[in-house]
């Protein structure tokens, strides 16, 4: 079979951060002339509607969740989804398979990729014939991680330098400890996806820098890993966040960003905020408040913050274009929850990191990135609450410091090493394999 000749469903989860690695996945696969199908929610797909270049080889497939009273159609979307309702809406989405069943009859694909806590699909699509590969988002390290806590039941990872604090054990337990709440299946999701995935994994990843966790992955799994370096490339535009950093030094400056779909709590506000006054660095925060959440900046933020930092630093609402302003010259470090995607980003342009993760895969990505070289993790006191002291010594040390030049040095280093990637070759053996696996 040629590439030419091949058609893909793409079913990924229904968040913004898992969305957007599969269109660019899309994207690549689409140079190699192969149809690629994203199907999700017509929220979902408005949204990448204009990120898909014209006379591409991707379409658009609508699965059409059930809508309610509860679950109206602008929350069949993690975006401003309230967290109680995010277990109605994993429901709603497995109510759709019957859906999903019939869109695979209909456009017959040649493989599926599907996403994390979906099984059913994979399920699905060998109903139909269909073989398929998950595609996983986070990093090799952290699906290692719980893979290796599903499997033995411990923590005793073989990796000492990706560990669990104290307060971050908590997020894990329900690894060792898996419960049955969504009823369906009889293993945990997580664990179940990557069972059902046929021969190979996809993720999201550079081996360069996870690559003996990629191999400790393929070795619980039995299964091909092939580590998947996708970063979203980008045009410089001049909007006025740009023209603002013009006016800034070379490394002054700190970008601060916590996701599409953390919201800090009041106190991690004012922690953080005193912190980055603290720090006497310029610098550009973005804040977000859940959905329906109509309170102004100068609610939440310190009496007084707005009008004391107003020539250094710009607070904005909602979003800013992340990779432009990590690859402005201006930006000497990156304030983060560790996030993959991010942290990913800030490896390609070299970005030095502060990182102050939050929960799911972040306490391991902030390990693997302080052990890559590139971060300085924010310690929280006993109780697991950052301070501003804390954020703002780090900041510090990792921007401006004697003691920071080794991490900055080592993060344009790592920059340096991605750039001689290849892409064209990593996704020339990525749609080998895709065409092996319909032959098989």
């Amino acid at each position: 079979m040629e590439t030419n000749q091949m058609s893909i469903m793409m079913l990924p989860w229904l968040a913004h951060g898992h969305i957007s690695p599969f269109l660019d996945l899309a994207k690549k696969l689409s140079t190699k002339n192969i149809t690629t199908y994203i199907c999700s929610t017509s929220i979902n797909l408005n949204s990448i509607k204009p990120k898909i270049p014209e006379n591409s080889f991707i379409k658009l497939i609508d699965i059409n969740l059930e809508s309610s009273e509860l679950l109206p159609p602008h929350f069949h979307t993690t975006k401003n989804l309230p967290l109680h309702l995010m277990v109605t809406l994993k429901t709603a989405f497995d109510n759709s398979s019957l859906n999903f069943s019939n869109i695979l009859n209909n456009i017959k694909p040649d493989i599926l990729i599907y996403d994390f806590l979906m099984p059913w699909a994979p399920q699905i699509a060998s109903s139909h014939n269909i073989p398929a590969v998950e595609f996983i988002v986070c990093s090799a390290s952290f699906t290692a991680f719980l893979q290796h806590l599903y499997m033995l039941k411990n923590h005793d990872f073989p990796f000492p330098e990706i560990f669990l604090r104290n307060y971050d054990k908590l997020k894990y337990e329900e690894f060792t400890h898996p419960s049955q709440d969504r009823g369906q299946i009889d293993t945990l999701p997580f664990a179940k996806c990557l069972e059902l995935s046929k021969d190979i994994v996809l993720i999201k990843t550079f081996r360069q820098v996870e690559g003996k966790y990629v191999d400790y992955l393929s070795s619980l799994i039995k299964k091909k890993v092939i580590p998947v370096p996708l970063v979203e490339d980008v045009k410089g535009n001049e909007l006025p966040i740009m023209e603002w950093l013009n006016k800034k030094k070379q490394g002054s400056s700190v970008f601060v960003a916590f996701g599409t779909e953390y919201y800090l709590t009041k106190n991690e506000i004012g922690e953080l905020a005193h912190g980055l006054d603290l720090s006497g660095l310029n610098f550009i925060w973005v804040l977000k408040f859940p959905y329906g959440d109509d309170r102004k900046l100068e609610d939440v933020l310190p009496e007084g913050f707005l009008e004391r930092i107003k020539e250094k630093a710009m607070v904005i609402l909602d979003w800013a274009p992340q990779m432009e302003i990590l690859k402005h010259e201006s930006v000497g470090g990156f304030v983060c929850h560790c996030g993959w995607s991010s942290i990913m980003e800030a490896m390609k342009v070299g970005v030095p990191i502060i990182g102050i993760p939050m929960h799911l895969d972040q306490p391991v990505n902030a390990r693997l990135a302080v052990e890559a070289g590139i971060c300085l993790e924010v310690l929280r006191n006993d109780d697991g609450l950052i301070e501003r002291e804390m954020v703002a010594d780090a900041i510090k040390r990792v921007v401006i410091d004697e003691d920071g030049i080794s991490l900055r040095k080592k993060a344009k280093e790592l920059s340096e090493n991605l750039g001689l990637i290849n892409d064209d070759e990593e996704f020339n053996g990525l749609a080998e394999e895709l065409v092996k696996l319909c032959l098989s």
